[in-house]
């Protein structure tokens, strides 16, 4: 769907008290207008030691660049081996003088363009490659950007700490990054008003934080602690997340209300705990006040079969996967080769896979425990390349049973529909329309969607999850969703006192453990029904991208966010789609992840 401001066409009842404790607007909360943003940049507020220093950049001749790296970008850091970024300019916005060093004194040219864009007028682009929530690594040496630059885009590397460091270090070093480039818009070039924000999965989830949460007053403490620029704007102005593993306050809830109906072999108890999860979603959805793609708002009701499959917001999901394959049937060449297909161009019918990193970011490798064991292991070009995603992230997954998978070729959109019914009828294909509809969302997920965490995908019961390190406190993981802890506690279950005991747990800076789950959550500022919306500044341009047959999250957490942002009022045009066929990756319809989303910002620059 592409939708803008203008057009777009028993167990279980007591967690959700807990689930829902944020809702309701916060009638004294004022909104932060983007015009307020931009006082917030002028100079004459701005409060800062840090400097910065226009004879030190270096010049890269095969790019045609003028870069710098290593720069400080807040005064007291938290970790001085992340907290640094690199800049990437396009030579035709300085004018430069040879130092005579290998250095070169750079001021901005007036009359400085490439394409569209001027020295004034370029975007600025920041990679958030971080897979679980991992750190992204300082660059310590040249990395070249071209297919950015080339494009007269600016591209800042913002380093950031991980989960290791706890939530919300890395949206927070992000935030003190922005703020940066604003101070010192004066002698960097580009326009400091139009950042865009990039990542995938775990980097997908900070990049639409950044989007979501612009100035917002709970990051204000951790910024202080780090020494970030004070009296700069921290809002984006686009964000870019392609598989965003998010809105983690409801996402173990989701994943079972989805999805739980692939489970196979759960004792008892755990058969419990998947039910009594998927009545808190129900329960969440019916108050939560979701919009629908007409701004309705969006129920589940009762059904004969499944927890509550049924009601406007099942039609609205159902209709999403429909909307996904009926993509894939028009955008396919006939005949189709499922088994060439593989990842980025066009996608077959493909298992669990991760994705390349955005074009030149690159998460820590090595030593460091934030990083996956095997670092980055996927194709920078973003092209959707498959890898294992355990070697990119270090997140728990297990191996998927059952389901469809497609190979050879296939004539027509009937006879690869045809194919997706060998194990049973679940898709109907009209062909005087060229219109396919499925039976149900649990018939789609049994066929292609199959759980691939165990219980709680996110919250692990034995705090074994990547996400249970990002909420953990003193350097252990810990526990953060009240739900599933009301859950446990209902059930008399011997996993209850941990998740009491974690969820009462304070940070360093004195924050509790939910405060900062909802600092980690975008709709607590997109969703009208949530206290912090209206706290922040959103950004105004959204575009967000995922394999449909991904395994790490149920396709409500993305359906939930596009729809949130499409009826934020500062949210001016929103671009969601699931891609068909294509898993836990940089997914696209057609072309390349790079090449479209450079495509995307210059459409929100027109």
């Amino acid at each position: 769907m592409n939708m803008t401001r203008r057009a777009f066409a028993g167990t279980g009842s007591a967690a959700i008290a807990l689930l829902l404790a944020a809702c309701g607007n916060d009638e004294s909360a004022t909104a932060t207008t983007d015009e307020q943003a931009k006082e917030q940049t002028d100079s004459t507020t701005i409060s800062t030691s840090l400097t910065f220093d226009s004879a030190a950049w270096s010049y890269n001749a095969d790019d045609d660049v003028y870069y710098q790296i290593g720069v400080p970008y807040c005064e007291t850091p938290a970790d001085e081996s992340y907290e640094t970024l690199a800049i990437f300019v396009p030579s035709a916005y300085f004018e430069a003088t040879d130092n005579g060093d290998g250095t070169y004194t750079c001021e901005r040219s007036d009359s400085g363009a490439v394409g569209s864009y001027t020295t004034a007028t370029a975007p600025i682009v920041m990679p958030v490659n971080t897979p679980g929530y991992s750190a992204q690594a300082a660059l310590t040496e040249y990395s070249s950007q071209s297919t950015y630059t080339g494009a007269g885009i600016v591209y800042v590397h913002a380093g950031c700490r991980g989960r290791d460091h706890g939530a919300p270090a890395g949206v927070c070093d992000l935030k003190a990054a922005v703020r940066f480039l604003r101070a010192f818009a004066g002698q960097i070039a580009g326009n400091p008003e139009r950042v865009f924000t990039f990542g995938h999965s775990g980097g997908g989830a900070q990049s639409a934080l950044m989007g979501a949460t612009g100035d917002a007053p709970e990051y204000e403490v951790y910024l202080s602690a780090i020494g970030a620029v004070q009296g700069a704007s921290d809002a984006v102005f686009g964000t870019m997340d392609w598989c965003p593993i998010t809105n983690l306050d409801t996402a173990d809830a989701a994943y079972e209300w989805m999805m739980g109906c692939t489970r196979n072999g759960l004792s008892d108890e755990e058969q419990a705990i998947s039910d009594g999860l998927a009545e808190a979603y129900v329960s969440y959805v019916n108050v939560a006040s979701i919009p629908g793609a007409n701004g309705e708002e969006l129920t589940l009701e009762e059904s004969d079969e499944g927890i509550f499959q049924a009601g406007s917001y099942y039609d609205q999901l159902k209709a999403t996967i429909e909307e996904s394959l009926n993509n894939f049937l028009a955008d396919a060449t006939w005949p189709y080769d499922a088994s060439s297909s593989g990842g980025g161009e066009m996608a077959g019918m493909g298992g669990m896979s991760g994705g390349g990193a955005p074009d030149g970011a690159r998460p820590e490798q090595g030593t460091r425990p934030d990083a996956g064991e095997g670092g980055f292991a996927g194709d920078a070009s973003g092209n959707g390349e498959e890898v294992d995603s355990s070697q990119i992230d270090n997140i728990s997954r297990t191996e998927k049973s059952g389901g469809i998978s497609l190979t050879g070729n296939y004539d027509t959109p009937a006879a690869y529909v045809e194919a997706l019914n060998a194990d049973g009828a679940w898709v109907s294909y009209d062909e005087a329309t060229g219109t396919a509809t499925i039976t149900s969302v649990a018939d789609f997920c049994v066929a292609l969607k199959q759980a691939s965490k165990s219980l709680g995908a996110f919250d692990q019961l034995d705090r074994g999850q990547g996400e249970n390190t990002l909420f953990g406190t003193g350097g252990e993981a810990g526990h953060f969703d009240a739900a599933l802890a009301q859950v446990l506690d209902d059930l008399g279950s011997s996993y209850a006192a941990d998740y009491a005991d974690d969820l009462a747990k304070t940070d360093d800076e004195g924050v509790d453990v939910q405060t900062r789950v909802d600092m980690y959550t975008p709709l607590y500022y997109l969703l009208a029904s949530q206290a912090g919306c209206g706290t922040s500044v959103p950004a105004r341009h959204w575009r967000i991208r995922t394999g449909i047959n991904q395994g790490d999250t149920a396709l409500t957490c993305e359906m939930n966010l596009a729809l949130a942002a499409q009826a934020n009022p500062d949210v001016e045009t929103v671009d969601f789609a699931t891609v068909w066929g294509q898993g836990h990756t940089q997914a696209e319809r057609t072309g390349s992840a790079t090449d479209n989303f450079i495509a995307w910002v210059g459409e929100c620059m027109a």
